[in-house]
């Protein structure tokens, strides 16, 4: 197994429609990159798109971080294969059942977008590309050199974006509006980037998401709401939208503002990140830690509090519990761990994809969406056709990337 390129993970997302037509349907993002690259997501479950709730996995949003593609193909792979077979799924020490495999698939949609950002995974990736990189590619904000080119996609969402309005001056909060900023450039205003207008686009057209979680690495973690400062449960008033508040968010010692989050929903989240890490460690005694995203740092933009924060600025839309993992010890681990990591976190998401529909009650808007996804197009087997339909992370055969891993450097 090797890393894959851009065309590689896209090929797999297509193939893979066509070979489970009764169970997938094959996903056409609408807005083209800077780069004229169109993505691909892919929808598992059978049942017209809104008759079920929906859990949306979403991948490649920073370009060094590779593995989140390789996760979310090899997690689709598995579960479209054992469903077929009747079969479970093992991984390592963790052991899912034929019938839990088949409930998943039965009573959810799983929509999956391995690749958020493919110019950006392609420059990381190619000979004379620049390894590190993070954001996308758009040149049109970059006003010294061409080195300065893109927006950090997970700033670039609709929460708090005026963060110098909205955060203390001290905080410390990990996002900026210089264009130059080879990191956590932010855009110049909210979905500027086609990147982020085609994640707004696939939870719109899956109005019943109720869960969310965006891969990234690194840390070993899932974090789950807020990102933008600590979550206390007893004042209501102190919250995004209340602009009575800003200039006081993201501070992490400071009593007097912490973001609001009803209790409820609070042990939701605390409860599904324990679900994913409750499978996670029996596949190799691996531990990852559940916390809040503010713990890592405060954030402003990000994918994760703007999914969650969307049913309060547009009451009309559901909840949606989001969640961030990090996974791994590295941007881009070793493929022999990066085969370990797979079946880490593909063991996660089962468990929190398990756990899931007991936190959520039906809410009167539990009706059909409006989306109609174009069909797959044909294409040929990506994978070895004697591989099992169960088993543990299973392989992909299709087009590698040009690139050495080991001969790379953080």
């Amino acid at each position: 197994m090797t890393y894959l390129n851009v065309q590689g993970v896209d090929n797999v997302v297509v193939n893979l429609a066509a070979l489970f037509p009764g169970t997938s349907q094959l996903i056409t993002l609408p807005h083209q990159t800077e780069e004229g690259r169109t993505s691909h997501a892919i929808r598992l479950g059978g049942g017209a798109v809104g008759s079920r709730n929906a859990v949306v996995l979403l991948g490649g949003v920073h370009a060094r971080e590779w593995g989140s593609c390789e996760i979310l193909l090899n997690f689709a792979i598995d579960l479209l294969r054992a469903y077929q077979a009747n079969s479970g799924l093992t991984y390592g020490g963790m052991v899912f059942s034929a019938q839990q495999i088949r409930t998943m698939l039965d009573t959810l949609h799983i929509v999956v977008f391995p690749l958020a950002n493919p110019d950006g995974r392609h420059h990381s990736q190619r000979p004379g590309g620049e390894y590190m990189w993070r954001k996308n590619r758009n040149p049109d904000y970059c006003v010294h050199h061409e080195d300065c080119s893109g927006v950090d996609i997970n700033r670039n969402f609709d929460f708090l974006f005026d963060y110098r309005t909205a955060f203390d001056v001290d905080s410390e909060v990990m996002v900026t509006d210089d264009p130059c900023d080879h990191e956590t450039y932010q855009g110049p205003h909210a979905f500027s980037e086609p990147e982020t207008r085609n994640v707004q686009w696939l939870l719109d057209a899956h109005a019943r998401t109720r869960w969310f979680v965006d891969v990234h690495s690194y840390g070993d973690t899932i974090m789950y709401s807020w990102g933008n400062d600590k979550n206390q449960t007893t004042t209501p008033t102190q919250n995004f939208r209340n602009a009575a508040w800003d200039g006081q968010r993201g501070l992490a010692n400071d009593p007097t503002y912490g973001e609001y989050i009803a209790q409820a929903d609070l042990t939701v989240g605390q409860n599904l990140a324990q679900a994913f890490c409750a499978a996670v460690l029996p596949v190799r005694n691996r531990a990852y830690t559940p916390k809040p995203s503010f713990d890592l740092y405060p954030t402003a933009g990000a994918s994760d509090d703007y999914t969650f924060s969307r049913h309060f600025v547009y009451p009309g839309r559901q909840k949606v519990y989001s969640f961030t993992v990090e996974f791994g010890q590295q941007f881009v681990a070793p493929m022999a761990e990066m085969q370990n990591i797979i079946q880490d976190v593909s063991a996660g998401l089962i468990g929190l994809c398990l756990a899931a529909p007991a936190t959520v009650p039906a809410e009167p808007g539990d009706k059909p969406a409006g989306d109609k996804p174009t069909g797959p197009p044909s294409g040929g087997p990506f994978h070895d056709p004697d591989t099992p339909a169960s088993g543990t992370g299973s392989p992909i055969v299709t087009t590698p990337v040009a690139v050495d891993v080991a001969a790379k450097k953080k």
